[in-house]
């Protein structure tokens, strides 16, 4: 239910942010205690504001009326990715390529399931992180999770 939720938002959604430069980062529908949220990630070149958030918002919430796809009650919260952004994508690898990540795998890649570092190379099937003075190639169906990471 949750997958088909999340497809029904992502195409009701599109179109809107197409028209205004507005990249979609990620959707979830999740239950938190007996509450169900609809999150929607929204991106932009420049950042995104909270007057950008408001709008998609809006739009969103004026078509999920019409089309009314969530059978339960549910809050709607559309926000920016933050600062450690998750890496969904292909694309969103490639964009990252030269900064400072986080990456998760299924299983052990040279005897590490997490690596942190400075995201070197990505071509759609391998990840290249620098972690140290260590490069660590990942295939790409072996990462679990990537985000961006804050170097403190």
């Amino acid at each position: 239910m949750s997958e088909q939720i999340k497809s029904v938002v992502e195409s009701l959604l599109q179109p809107y942010l197409d028209e205004n430069g507005i990249e979609l980062v990620d959707v979830e529908y999740v239950k938190e205690g007996s509450n169900w949220f609809l999150r929607v990630y929204v991106d932009k070149e420049g950042g995104i504001d909270i007057d950008d958030c408001g709008r998609v918002s809006e739009y969103l919430s004026e078509k999920l009326d019409e089309k009314d796809p969530i059978p339960s009650a549910y809050f709607l919260e559309v926000s920016s990715p933050g600062a450690e952004r998750p890496l969904k994508k292909a694309q969103d690898y490639h964009k990252a390529v030269g900064e400072h990540v986080f990456i998760s795998t299924y299983e052990p890649v040279n005897g590490l399931k997490e690596f942190e570092g400075t995201l070197l190379f990505f071509d759609d099937e391998t990840v290249e992180v620098e972690v140290g003075k260590k490069r660590h190639q990942i295939p790409f169906n072996k990462v679990a999770s990537g985000r961006l990471a804050i170097v403190f």
